[in-house]
């Protein structure tokens, strides 16, 4: 960095050109692009689109249903059941059948990403393969 006193009393500033290219790349993110979106960037931005929506779903529909599974386990393991006095024995059943269902939601998770993700596909398909006819001339 370089510094120049000036005759008025201000100072001047010269950054070098690796900090110059910083400043550019900070810059970017902050003002709206006004060139077309490169074909190749474009590309890969709607390949990963593809699986973002099906990797959520699938997330959080693995998420609540080990949540679930681990509350009918609880329901089972712990000294929960012994609070609920005469209702001991329902509260296992009840743990059972909660955890069941908690493990049948988690299980559901890989096969709805695989659904998800070939729908998703199937609608930018038609993009994907012009884009990809075009980069490959």
């Amino acid at each position: 960095m370089e510094n120049n006193n000036q005759g008025n009393g201000g100072f001047t500033y010269t950054y070098s050109a690796k900090e110059q290219l910083e400043i550019k790349r900070i810059r970017e993110k902050y003002t709206p692009s006004t060139e077309p979106e490169d074909k190749m960037a474009r590309l890969r931005r709607l390949d990963a689109s593809s699986t973002q929506a099906a990797q959520i779903v699938s997330l959080a529909l693995g998420i609540v249903g080990t949540l679930i599974l681990g509350f009918g386990m609880s329901l089972i393991m712990t000294e929960l059941s012994k609070i609920l006095g005469d209702f001991q024995n329902m509260a296992m059943t009840i743990g059972i059948v909660i955890g069941i269902l908690g493990g049948a939601i988690a299980s559901l998770a890989y096969p709805i990403y695989t659904i998800i993700l070939k729908k998703k596909r199937k609608k930018i398909a038609p993009e994907i393969i012009r884009l990809t006819d075009e980069l490959m001339k």
